[in-house]
């Protein structure tokens, strides 16, 4: 018992001691992030962060919907929309890693009916990248990645998002032929002077393998089903060739991974100008009419998207830390004919009854989200000045979005989305809350066969983001 009182007397004057040698040392200053310096420059470093985005929801279901088999006409759910770490570095001057793990869409829901809730993290990226140029001129690079075609949005960093999540219709594959908006390619991509510039070579992944059942083939283009097709039939899985160019009118943005920010809140002064596409060859398969007229040829569509856009994210006042973000761009996509895809983002339903929806997956929060035809897309943002607030309780940011989409397959109809939301930057994009009430569209089809509108719909969801 001595020993014990003699531990704790040690240990209490131990403390006593540290407490007031603190009062008198110069405390450290405050890192940024978890970094591992590999040379006295610090030119070599190895870096790891983390991310977890936790939503708080309430959706207006789309008719019908259902919840574990009942009905839910309405309903509140709590997920985790991303849980990520990030783990890369520069290990020489001219060798570069980069890995990222985690998972997504996780609610009560995950897995829900047959799958296993526990087998949803995964690597997202996985790639080695050589410089061939001793600044950005020039890098090369292959592996699991999101270096990606069309827009600034289907590679986002989606730590830096500005609205409450990125338009996912622009990550054009994801989880059809690639791994969550990943593919395994290889890549060149670099600045030159104000030109930044990114092409990729990709094997895309046969539909059969992305954990569901895939369609069967009908009149309206669908990916195609190799598991489907007599051995030595059909075209094939064929490479997927992508490019992004963008030319920067102000300063070049940072190019140390493939990703690209969401809104630098202030802290640089961009204005780029993009274009992009991607071309697969016979990506997509659909029933023709044969000489009889009965939908019985096979029939296969060439994927091809083009895009222009501008990214504006400038500060206004130095003085007040106000600023501007805006974004606005025109897409044309090219699936085949009449393809369309519903997706609702981390689904709070499981089912539904109706019997006359566009496809089976129309539940929950699920609009159509992806297809062959025109959309434009723009967001908005203004970031308060401190004083708002007060100079230590962070910065307000409200923002609107908007997708409006003609889609062939939705006839006459025009999809209009729109979110309007506000961000609380409690410390930048390191602790964020973000408030977010979305008003998506429904359709049904009548006793002829025809695309009608249906009621509007809400959703509300307040996200809690920490970043380090």
């Amino acid at each position: 018992m001595k020993y014990i009182s003699f531990f704790f007397l040690i240990l209490t004057n131990a403390c006593l001691f540290a407490q007031q040698a603190d009062t008198t040392k110069k405390v450290a200053s405050e890192k940024s992030a978890l970094k591992f310096y590999l040379n006295s420059e610090g030119t070599h470093y190895f870096q790891v962060t983390f991310l977890n985005q936790v939503w708080l929801r309430y959706n207006e279901s789309n008719p019908g919907t259902t919840l574990f088999s009942k009905p839910a006409p309405n309903s509140f759910d709590i997920g985790l929309r991303r849980t990520r770490i990030q783990m890369f570095g520069q290990i020489t001057d001219r060798v570069f890693i980069y890995f990222q793990f985690g998972q997504n869409n996780f609610n009560s829901a995950a897995g829900y009916p047959n799958g296993n809730r526990k087998l949803s993290a995964f690597f997202h990226d996985a790639l080695c990248e050589y410089k061939l140029s001793k600044g950005n001129q020039l890098k090369i690079g292959a592996g699991l990645t999101v270096l990606n075609a069309v827009s600034r949005f289907s590679q986002p960093s989606i730590g830096t998002i500005m609205t409450l999540d990125v338009p996912v219709f622009l990550q054009y594959t994801v989880d059809q032929t690639d791994q969550f908006d990943r593919r395994l390619a290889v890549y060149a991509r670099g600045q030159l002077k104000k030109l930044d510039y990114r092409f990729y070579v990709s094997n895309p992944f046969p539909i059969s393998t992305n954990g569901s059942a895939p369609a069967a083939i009908s009149q309206n283009a669908s990916f195609v089903n190799l598991a489907a097709m007599p051995n030595g039939s059909g075209p094939g899985v064929n490479h997927q060739f992508g490019t992004y160019l963008a030319y920067n009118l102000f300063e070049n943005e940072a190019h140390t991974t493939p990703y690209m920010a969401g809104t630098y809140l202030g802290s640089k002064k961009v204005w780029n100008i993009g274009i992009g596409g991607v071309y697969q060859k016979a990506a997509t398969w659909y029933l023709s009419p044969d000489n009889a007229g009965v939908y019985n040829d096979t029939s296969y569509a060439n994927m091809l998207h083009l895009s222009i856009e501008s990214f504006l994210d400038i500060p206004l006042n130095a003085d007040k830390h106000s600023a501007l973000s805006a974004f606005a761009g025109f897409y044309f996509t090219n699936y085949g004919k009449n393809y369309l895809r519903y997706n609702g983002l981390m689904n709070p339903a499981t089912g539904s009854t109706a019997t006359n929806m566009l496809q089976t997956n129309a539940y929950g929060n699920a609009y159509p989200m992806f297809g062959s035809g025109q959309i434009i897309y723009a967001q908005f943002g203004y970031l308060l000045p401190k004083k708002v607030l007060g100079e230590k309780n962070g910065q307000l940011m409200p923002f609107v979005s908007t997708q409006i989409a003609k889609y062939d397959a939705l006839q006459s109809n025009t999809m209009v989305l729109f979110d309007l939301g506000l961000n609380w930057f409690i410390k930048d994009h390191q602790a964020k809350l973000s408030l977010d009430l979305q008003n998506r569209p429904t359709y049904f089809l009548n006793s002829n066969n025809e695309v009608k509108s249906g009621a509007r719909k809400t959703c509300l969801i307040l996200q809690y983001q920490i970043f380090i």
